[in-house]
């Protein structure tokens, strides 16, 4: 069980109702909105930028299946690197890559596609899931928010939306917040399971979302000052930060949309956002504010 699955429960013992939490969701929104904006102001640069920030962030709204966000990052590196008017953009190398964390990481990801395709096991599908979400993550954790939440409320209803958006707010005052959520949306989802069943989920959850990126530092690092002299690779990584700035907002839109544009989460919204960028008020004091606020009006 993971801090947050402790903080549920504290919460529910001391009789705190779903209702009482209601403005952590609207909370969460903001600190969504503040990292777009962090993330786009380094990023968003020139037309071709805003482009594509537009791009990937109307794609996802309203395409929201798991195959669309690879494809938005891909194809927004390639569409920049195809219109560059630069020169040279690609010459001959020499790299010794170690390959065996590469086979690793491909082993774990197809491995994990073929069992759930074979095996109706709910661990490994979460596995599978959080696995993929672990290599996407590119320019923030909240880049993979709106997959998570149309995946596991949406398309699976492993949780409610209530208990989606709770659970992403309340992780915003923890350490680790991706860690976090990750581990506490696997137990939700598990928890049909009994206890023992919700344990694994949170393990395998919090684990799995990490371990693609330990295995592609490994295997990147050795050979990252030789690609990043590539010019094509420096252009592409333009495109795909700017696409992965748009998800980023678009988490914001999606989330709001779920909580509901009432002006009491409006107010939520623009306060949060108000604290984090001009008083820089710490997050955990922010999330209590949030809880004591559903506690009080």
């Amino acid at each position: 069980m993971t801090v947050l699955s402790f903080l549920s429960l504290f919460l529910q013992s001391i009789q705190v109702s779903q209702d009482a939490l209601r403005l952590i969701g609207p909370m969460a929104v903001g600190f969504i909105l503040v990292a777009a904006f962090r993330i786009g102001r380094k990023v968003v640069t020139d037309k071709l930028t805003i482009g594509l920030f537009l791009f990937s962030a109307v794609s996802t709204f309203f395409i929201r299946e798991p195959w669309i966000y690879p494809l938005v990052l891909l194809a927004s590196g390639f569409f920049t690197v195809l219109i560059s008017k630069e020169d040279a953009l690609w010459h001959p190398i020499t790299i010794r890559p170690p390959w065996r964390y590469l086979v690793l990481f491909a082993i774990f990801a197809l491995g994990g596609i073929i069992l759930t395709l074979t095996w109706d096991q709910r661990i490994i599908h979460l596995f599978e899931s959080f696995y993929r979400y672990g290599y996407l993550v590119i320019g923030g954790g909240q880049v993979v928010i709106p997959m998570m939440y149309s995946e596991l409320v949406e398309m699976n209803q492993y949780m409610t939306s209530q208990e989606f958006l709770t659970g992403f707010g309340l992780v915003q005052g923890i350490p680790g917040p991706m860690f976090s959520f990750s581990a506490y949306a696997g137990g939700m989802a598990a928890r049909d399971g009994g206890i023992i069943s919700q344990i694994f989920g949170a393990a395998v959850s919090g684990i799995a979302i990490f371990l693609p990126g330990i295995l592609l530092i490994y295997f990147v690092y050795p050979i990252w000052e030789t690609l990043k002299a590539l010019k094509g690779i420096q252009i592409s990584l333009k495109g795909i930060t700017a696409a992965a700035g748009g998800l980023i907002a678009i988490a914001a839109v999606i989330l709001m949309q779920k909580s509901g544009f009432t002006l009491e989460n409006i107010i939520v919204v623009v306060i949060t956002v108000a604290l984090l960028l001009l008083r820089k008020i710490p997050a955990p004091l922010i999330v209590l504010a949030a809880i004591l606020a559903g506690v009080v009006i």
